[in-house]
């Protein structure tokens, strides 16, 4: 089955406090998206990527594949007004049918078991959802109560969300709604079952400046 990953990097680096969009800020002296890409090589050489980026950061991408001679082989397409938009440009540079990684481009830290996990998962019933189990208390507010949850029903949901390729093209068709949250909401909107797989804890999505120092100590100095 053919694999390709839609690795999408949209983000500012308004919470970071830093005008260099996220994705282009350094670990260890390349940039967080490049370890990205890394993640996916390590698990399949042969996979086939298409990087999402607004139009006005491919230039600057482009320079940064020079700085660092980042040659591996992808497609670029451009990013919308919104995340669904924008995976849907995605999309459609994907031909035929395999599986496909639909994976933010600021979590580097992936690991090749969680892929590996979505992989088969969506392999045998046609999508995954990666997540993780609520490790604290938890606490609902309604108004000016708030009262405990069970967190043994939660999780957090993590990407690569994973699907067949037909299966998450057709969800994309329809118009874009507010109750979309992710790819998953996408496809569970057309009716089908979402399928839950552990993902690892380590794989945050850099959005805060203490998430670059976690990052560099599970990356390497």
């Amino acid at each position: 089955m053919k694999k390709f990953v839609l690795i999408v990097a949209g983000g500012s680096g308004s919470r970071m406090k830093n005008n260099i969009p996220k994705q282009f800020l350094e670990i260890n002296s390349r940039p967080v998206l490049m370890h990205t890409f890394d993640a996916f090589i390590r698990y399949d050489r042969q996979i086939e990527f298409i990087l999402v980026l607004p139009k006005k950061q491919i230039e600057f991408w482009n320079l940064l594949c020079k700085k660092h001679k980042f040659e591996f082989e992808h497609k670029i397409a451009f990013g919308g007004e919104t995340r669904f938009d924008s995976v849907k440009n995605g999309l459609e540079l994907i031909p035929g049918e395999g599986i496909v990684f639909i994976h933010d481009g600021v979590r580097p830290l992936v690991s090749e078991k969680t892929i590996e996990n979505c992989f088969d998962t969506a392999l045998n019933k046609g999508n995954a959802l990666p997540v993780i189990q609520v490790s604290e208390s938890v606490r609902m507010v309604e108004g000016s109560e708030n009262f405990p949850v069970d967190r043994s029903k939660y999780f957090l949901v993590q990407t690569p969300q994973t699907f067949k390729t037909h299966l998450i093209k057709k969800a994309y068709k329809q118009a874009n709604s507010n109750t979309f949250t992710d790819d998953a909401t996408v496809l569970e909107s057309v009716g089908e079952n979402i399928h839950l797989v552990e993902g690892n804890r380590e794989n945050i999505k850099i959005t805060f400046p203490e998430d670059l120092v976690y990052a560099k100590i599970f990356l390497g100095s």
